[in-house]
């Protein structure tokens, strides 16, 4: 099975969302389900019927989050180098094309988070990224086109 990579802080954010499911949502759904229950005939009871499938997602959620823990590899970003864009490097680029600086850092699928400028080693950008350097241009394949991005410069963030 091949891991896939993440951040300390993304492993640290994943176990925690974990946790509150399996302490405080999951209890609370028990707690709704019961009260549910308690109102009568749960065959035409919306309430019972509400809180049984969002039991389903709770539970739905809570693997998929245990599957992603397992099979994810931390890695160490103090040990990346800035020379070349690697995973969990911060990178500003430029579009050559409207102009406009963003920086994004790279993390692995279980953590991008494009409202956060995480974006996956695995997206179209991020393959498109990985190993340029200050200069380079990388060009992606959108719906509306090639778009190129210049890399104006490499770093390493502090996690959060």
């Amino acid at each position: 099975m091949k891991k896939a990579p993440i951040t300390k802080s993304g492993f640290e954010r994943i176990k925690r969302e974990l946790e509150h499911l399996k302490t405080v949502v999951v209890p609370e759904n028990v707690r709704d389900i019961e009260t549910a229950r308690a109102h009568g005939d749960i065959s035409e009871n919306a309430e019972y019927a509400a809180a049984k499938e969002r039991q389903a997602f709770i539970h739905g959620k809570i693997q998929e989050l245990e599957n992603n823990l397992a099979t994810s590899e931390i890695i160490d970003l103090k040990r990346l180098s800035t020379d070349r864009i690697v995973f969990g490097a911060s990178v500003t680029i430029e579009d050559v094309e409207k102009g406009g600086n963003i920086t994004y850092q790279l993390v692995g699928p279980h953590e991008s988070d494009i409202g956060r400028n995480k974006i996956s080693v695995t997206s179209p950008l991020g393959k498109a990224l990985v190993g340029k350097t200050v200069g380079d241009t990388a060009r992606v394949k959108a719906p509306g086109g090639t778009r190129e991005f210049e890399i104006v410069a490499i770093f390493i963030a502090a996690e959060d």
